[in-house]
């Protein structure tokens, strides 16, 4: 199959995401350098400020990325070795490696038959004595089903740890995804309705949980001046320069979450009734961001390099996590097999002109199927 996707687009292409950085984040970036406020300062602070009046969460810290964020929840909630963690199969596999990596098993669970988000009822056939947490994970601003993820922890005494990096801003019928659990956490990547290059936030409703997290997002140093060791902890934290870019990024975040919305609702308009393509539902009526406009289409890698050939960037959905070597014990995971199998994107961003999504819909009637 041909190369679909790249963050370098030739002159007259189609991109499969388009992102920018105004003149508001660069000139706040210039002050900070003048500034000479290059770590954790008062820019992150007011970045940190500005995702919790969007998200109505009083409890933030920003740190290097949404991975991370989900390293910090579990290490807050005490997550380590012998402990089991049920995560989704579809999902990027950076939500298994964050229990991974604290020498916790990640438990994987299959997705809906027809949707991609977590399959609660199998994930609680998959309880045992030693599993601890859940992390649900909302992709594509798509609401896993919190009420029943919420029943199942309480339930079993889980913690609940939302993956959300893919869901900023995007609410379900209890509120904004990513604040509904103990620990939400949030992605500010390239591919990010938030961009800052790099970068996350945790956000819990819960006073205590803050201070353990602000202890591990700092080695568990009590502060600058002491440094009592209290707890174990990392360097997690975030940066002024990269804060400096993300206070605008997170203010412009409903003008941009209503650009996605709208490439969402073009294609839903412009290909209904072609066929060969099934665009999975986003309910943004209901207040769910469509990050990505996800398509089925049981001739993909095809149709994905005819549109190639017409200059047109798309990207496949992300593998299972099972896929991975060093999670593959021989379970198959039928449902989240078939998404990986006929997934993929069709160009969006924040900054995608909504030409660029005429074209593309032009050119798949056109497909010769």
């Amino acid at each position: 199959m041909k190369p679909s996707s790249s963050f370098i687009t030739p002159e007259g292409e189609v991109p499969y995401w388009r992102t920018n950085i105004g003149e508001k984040e660069k000139r706040a970036v210039l002050k900070t350098i003048e500034d000479k406020s290059f770590s954790v300062g008062s820019a992150t602070a007011e970045m940190e400020s500005e995702i919790s009046k969007a998200l109505n969460v009083p409890y933030v810290l920003c740190t290097t990325s949404g991975s991370m964020a989900m390293v910090m929840g579990l290490m807050a909630a005490g997550i380590g070795p012998g402990d089991e963690v049920l995560v989704p199969t579809r999902t990027f596999i950076a939500t298994a490696h964050a229990a991974s990596l604290l020498g916790a098993k990640p438990v994987l669970v299959d997705c809906l038959e027809n949707s991609t988000e977590m399959d609660v009822a199998h994930a609680e056939k998959k309880v045992t004595p030693r599993t601890r947490a859940i992390m649900p994970v909302h992709l594509n601003g798509r609401s896993c089903d919190m009420e029943v993820v919420e029943k199942v922890a309480r339930k079993h005494g889980l913690v609940i740890i939302e993956d959300a990096c893919q869901s900023f801003l995007s609410r379900g019928s209890e509120g904004h995804l990513g604040t509904l659990g103990d620990f939400g956490c949030f992605s500010f990547g390239m591919v990010k309705l938030v961009n800052t290059g790099q970068g996350g936030a945790i956000v819990t409703r819960w006073k205590e949980l803050f201070e353990k997290l602000k202890d591990v997002r700092n080695h568990g140093v009590a502060d600058t001046i002491s440094h009592t060791y209290l707890s174990l902890g990392h360097n997690f934290k975030f940066n002024d320069i990269q804060a400096s870019i993300g206070i605008w990024q997170v203010k412009r975040g409903p003008e941009k979450a209503a650009h996605v919305n709208a490439i969402y609702e073009r294609y839903m308009e412009g290909l209904e009734g072609v066929p060969f393509i099934n665009i999975l539902p986003v309910d943004t009526d209901g207040g769910e961001v469509a990050l990505w406009t996800e398509v089925l289409c049981d001739d993909r890698d095809s149709l994905m390099d005819y549109l190639v050939d017409r200059g047109i960037q798309t990207r496949k959905f992300m593998p299972c996590v099972h896929t991975a070597p060093h999670y593959n014990v021989g379970e198959s995971f039928p449902n989240s097999e078939r998404f990986h199998r006929i997934g993929f994107n069709l160009p969006g961003g924040p900054d995608l002109p909504l030409e660029y999504v005429d074209r593309t819909i032009s050119a798949l009637k056109e497909y010769d199927h």
